[in-house]
């Protein structure tokens, strides 16, 4: 008759998280919640009690992270530029090299993902709070300086003159968030669709 050792029926215990880990995770937490809320609730509406309950984390808790609300809002605008460029890279490097047409649906698609939504409400509350338009800035700086890097390396718009391939990149950019932000309030497909056929043909020179 075999015995079983006792050591069968440990139950295996995941390795217990640093502090820095558990310190992460609550932040990443924290910056979930308010990308959620920015974009169902808007910016005035996406207060820190909003914030906590969303997120399962104590008002004390959110600000040894984030020492104010706006700390929190621009930490969570830095998480939206990340997220949506590094989508976007990884959805055109699927394509290989990718047509125009591929480019243009891939940006469409990228500036109305819901949590672009967040980016939306925070340019439009920046317009008129100066705080916030002090430190959103530099994000939207940086963001557009990696989009123009990045179309430069696109084959797709390699015939484009010296000079105009950063150009062209943010005209569309600017142009699709402006459709977007349309389109969530009186939606008009067909006449998207013929915008985009446009905005081929100019782009192809026809």
């Amino acid at each position: 008759m075999s015995s079983t050792s006792d050591t069968e029926h440990e139950t295996v215990q995941p390795p217990r998280r640093t502090q820095e880990q558990r310190r992460n995770a609550t932040k990443a937490r924290l910056v979930q919640a308010c990308v959620e809320s920015l974009c169902e609730l808007g910016y005035q509406r996406s207060t820190i009690s909003e914030i906590c309950t969303r997120s399962g984390v104590s008002q004390g808790g959110l600000f040894r992270h984030f020492p104010t609300r706006l700390d929190l809002v621009i930490a969570a605008a830095d998480d939206v530029r990340h997220k949506q460029f590094e989508a976007f890279s990884q959805s055109l490097g699927l394509l290989g090299t990718g047509t125009l047409e591929d480019c243009l649906l891939l940006v469409r698609a990228a500036c109305r993902a819901p949590m672009n939504g967040a980016w939306y409400e925070l340019l439009v509350a920046a317009r008129t709070d100066p705080a916030l338009r002090e430190q959103l800035a530099p994000l939207l700086s940086e963001y557009h300086d990696q989009i123009a890097a990045f179309a430069r390396t696109l084959p797709a718009v390699q015939y484009l003159p010296e000079g105009q391939i950063e150009l062209v990149a943010l005209t569309v950019v600017h142009l699709f968030d402006g459709e977007s932000v349309a389109a969530a309030v009186n939606p008009q497909p067909a006449r998207d669709d013929a915008r985009l056929e446009l905005m081929l043909r100019w782009l192809s020179g026809e």
